[in-house]
């Protein structure tokens, strides 16, 4: 029997980064989340211990502090493209790079004080080899939204372990993560995002509901109908059930009105929705 060296990466994990920009009395700010992995000429390193081929993951972190302190840090995805490019083309060892990053936004509540939003987290993974092939992917996770009505739940497999009821009346409710595929470097990132996250939204709420999955779909389908920079959608998105409270012990009637909410176990709803003619994907997903 012989063995051999399959897929392998390295980076730094989740090098968290703050950049304060002094405008005279009004600051402004960028919290961003760093992971970075690189991957290449890297069998020396795994077979014998051999690190000449190896640029160490803190040299990593110390590129994106001083890449921010250097050139800024504008939209998530352009800051991405500029590492990945970096550490391709400064190392020939270095044949792929993987950029993640996550942003915090903050809202302002005076010229220098700021107040962190308690709403999603805005995401970028970017992509790019020595062959010149760059991925973008946006996205943003944890964008809590809830419908009280307009959303029903029946029709399903019914067999002798099923205790659910059918209802044409629930709260629809989730966590929204979602990604999106760019066709190419797109001219503006910010209002891009700021169109697909408002595509989500309204696609959510306008939807009358006969399953999450439904729901999901219509999500995906507004925002490539709407934004052409865009060809692929992926969501995840739980459902967080509410469950009608029995008041009936207390005298009580309860007309959809009192719900337990419960937080596990859940529903699990993830799916893709593309354009026809989607360009192959490449290592997008990777």
């Amino acid at each position: 029997m012989s063995v051999k060296l399959g897929p392998n990466r390295y980076g730094k994990a989740e090098t968290r980064l703050v950049r304060v920009v002094r405008d005279g009395p009004v600051h402004h700010i960028k919290d961003i989340n760093v992971s970075t992995f690189l991957s290449g000429d890297m069998e020396a390193v795994h077979l014998t211990g051999d690190n000449a081929a190896v640029l160490p993951t803190d040299t990593q972190k110390n590129t994106a502090y001083a890449f921010a302190r250097k050139h800024g840090v504008g939209q998530i995805e352009e800051f991405a493209l500029l590492l990945a490019r970096h550490f391709v083309e400064s190392q020939p060892s270095i044949h792929h790079a993987r950029v993640e990053i996550e942003e915090y936004g903050w809202n302002r509540g005076g010229p220098h004080s700021f107040v962190r939003e308690g709403g999603e987290v805005r995401t970028c993974v970017v992509h790019h080899d020595r062959d010149g092939r760059t991925t973008v992917v946006s996205g943003l996770k944890d964008l809590v939204v809830l419908n009280s009505t307009g959303s029903e739940f029946h029709g399903y497999i019914v067999d002798p372990y099923t205790t659910l009821r059918p209802t044409t009346d629930r709260i629809l409710a989730t966590a929204v993560a979602a990604q999106w595929r760019h066709t190419g470097e797109t001219a503006s990132y910010a209002k891009s995002y700021d169109e697909v996250r408002r595509c989500l939204l309204e696609a959510f709420a306008d939807t009358h509901s006969l399953s999450l999955q439904q729901t999901l779909y219509a999500m995906g389908e507004r925002a490539l109908t709407t934004c052409p920079e865009i060809c692929e959608v992926r969501l995840t998105m739980p459902n967080r059930h509410h469950f009608l409270v029995d008041l009936s012990p207390f005298g009580l009637d309860n007309d959809n009105e009192v719900f337990y909410a419960a937080d596990r176990p859940y529903g699990l709803i993830e799916g893709s929705v593309l354009r026809d003619d989607a360009p192959d994907a490449g290592f997008s997903w990777e």
